[in-house]
């Protein structure tokens, strides 16, 4: 899942973009509204983390931009306005969700969860045929076979698994499980895709099948 962090404390910034990588999302970060605009007209992300005191306006109407469009990502306000008022206003505008500095991260990192649950039936469990995924506890199995995955790994499954039987292009995986700073002429997309592979088939039938020209595919039915 691909996150953009809208803040311009520096080191707030650099705490939430580690702590977010460490816990398997892809993260980008800017510090005003200009920017936060601009990434969010070429890019698609999951989330949104968004500040409401930016140096060059208010957070709100990054909000109402990303709402005035169908389909856009989830909103969590950060902000040390901690007034009733202000977290209504926030919501009203369409945030998701609203969380006061300071904050705790383990707490941020359930928020996050809670938001993306929204979008896969309001559960962090993500089952296809024998594959199971959590996303709160970042396990994996095959049956009854743990998978042992890097964060790219886990992000690129669960992507998979929640488009069973669709073919998804190297460059869509790149959009959603990479941050801005990845290569689109490496192969990383490819050799990350080969160890998943790998890891989720070892003694058993194959279940990502690349689709030459077009991408990869996760079976719906195992074999």
């Amino acid at each position: 899942m691909r996150i953009l962090v809208v803040e311009d404390e520096e080191d707030l910034v650099g705490a939430l973009r580690v702590g977010l990588v460490r816990s398997g999302y892809a993260v980008d970060t800017v510090a005003d509204v200009d920017g936060a605009l601009e990434k969010l007209g070429v890019n698609e992300y999951d989330l949104v983390l968004l500040d409401l005191t930016l140096p060059d306006g208010d957070g709100l109407a990054v909000c109402r931009e990303i709402r005035a469009a169908p389909g856009g990502p989830r909103i969590l306000m950060l902000t040390a306005r901690d007034r009733l008022a202000d977290r209504v206003r926030g919501l009203d505008a369409g945030a998701d969700d609203y969380l006061v500095k300071p904050f705790a991260l383990p707490e941020l990192l359930a928020r996050i969860r809670a938001l993306l649950r929204r979008d896969e039936g309001g559960t962090s469990v993500v089952e296809v045929g024998e594959l199971r995924l959590d996303t709160a506890r970042f396990e994996a199995y095959r049956g009854t076979r743990p998978l042992r995955l890097t964060p790219k790994e886990f992000g690129v499954l669960h992507y998979l698994m929640t488009r069973p039987g669709r073919v998804v292009s190297a460059e869509e995986l790149l959009e959603h499980v990479w941050d801005e700073n990845a290569d689109p002429f490496t192969n990383t997309v490819r050799v990350t895709v080969g160890s998943l592979r790998r890891k989720v088939t070892g003694q058993d039938e194959p279940l990502i099948e690349t689709v030459i020209r077009h991408g990869y595919r996760l079976k719906e039915e195992t074999p």
